[in-house]
């Protein structure tokens, strides 16, 4: 059985920073390419980062290219998100995700940790 458990978020002000944390249980995941995702209350979910299996490549959605940054560590089969300079707008549930090679559609997800960024 394939786990994703997330953990890290919480509340903080305008300008701190968090870490999330993405553990991965049921896999063998180095084969996995990760993603992070988020979604606001009644907004769509939006694709905030992704790493490669090789942990080469990395993507950023716009909103948060240049604050956030993805990791790996195959070691700890842990995903990790460093999340930077945080604003009100970045307030959302976090959800990480998990699919084998590097393409296709994320077959694996965690519960979501929820960030709430105040102003």
């Amino acid at each position: 059985q394939v786990v994703l458990e997330e953990s890290g978020g919480g509340l903080v002000q305008a300008g701190d920073s968090l870490r999330l944390s993405c553990a991965a249980s049921g896999l063998t995941f180095r084969r996995y390419s990760l993603a992070w995702f988020r979604q606001a209350p009644g907004k769509e979910r939006e694709t905030v980062a992704t790493i490669t299996v090789s942990g080469a490549t990395t993507t950023y959605g716009y909103s948060v290219k240049g604050r956030f940054t993805i990791s790996r560590d195959n070691a700890k089969d842990t995903v990790y998100l460093q999340m930077n300079s945080l604003k009100p707008e970045d307030t959302a549930v976090y959800y990480c995700a998990a699919r084998l090679g590097d393409s296709g559609r994320f077959d694996y997800w965690g519960q979501g940790t929820q960030v709430t960024v105040s102003s």
